[in-house]
C-alpha cells in the first residue's frame, strides 16, 4: 500500500552527501515529491527534508540504508511533523488586484512585490492548502508559479 512519508536527515554538510541520499531513492525507483536541503545555523550540519510516496516496506529499506551512510547523523520519519511550503506566483498587473489580495489572505499570502508589468504573491501554509490555492489563482493567469518543497519539523 502506497503512504505519503515525510523523511528528516540530520546530515554533515559535505558535498556528495545529497547525490548520495538521492541515490538511495533512485536505485529502488521511487521518486522524491519534494526535497529540501538548508544549513542548521551555528553548526557544520544541514537538514534534509524528502517528502515521497511509496510502499511502507520499500521506505523501510531506504531508511536503514539511510542510517548506514557516513555522512548521516539522524533519521527521523514519522506522522506528527509540523510542515509548511512556500509558492511564489507572478501575476499581470492587469489582473484584479484587489480579489488576489483577498485570496491571498485567505490563504495565509501576501504581495511580496509589485513592478509596472506583474506582482509577485507568496503563500505558506500546508501543502493541501498551497495546492488548493494554485487551483484558485489560476482565473487570474499567472505568469509563473514555483514551490519551495517541504520543510518540516517534529513537534516533539
Amino acid at each position: 500500500m502506497e503512504k505519503r512519508r515525510i523523511i528528516s536527515v540530520t546530515v554533515i554538510n559535505e558535498h556528495g552527501v545529497l547525490s548520495r541520499i538521492s541515490g538511495l531513492f533512485a536505485g529502488r525507483g521511487y521518486n522524491i515529491e519534494s526535497l529540501t536541503v538548508a544549513p542548521i545555523p551555528e553548526t557544520d550540519l544541514s537538514r534534509i527534508t524528502i517528502v515521497t510516496n511509496g510502499d511502507a516496506k520499500i521506505l523501510e529499506q531506504i531508511i536503514k540504508q539511510l542510517h548506514k551512510l557516513i555522512p548521516v547523523l539522524t533519521v527521523t520519519e514519522n506522522e506528527d511533523f509540523l510542515e509548511k511550503e512556500m509558492a511564489l506566483i507572478k501575476i499581470p498587473i492587469e489582473e484584479d488586484i484587489a480579489s488576489i489580495e483577498v485570496l491571498c489572505r485567505a490563504y495565509s499570502g501576501h504581495v511580496a512585490n509589485a513592478n509596472e508589468k506583474y506582482i509577485i504573491v507568496a503563500i505558506t501554509d500546508k501543502p493541501y492548502r498551497i495546492t488548493s490555492f494554485l487551483k484558485a489563482i489560476k482565473r487570474f493567469n499567472p505568469k509563473e508559479i514555483i514551490r519551495s518543497g517541504v520543510v518540516a519539523l517534529e513537534r516533539y
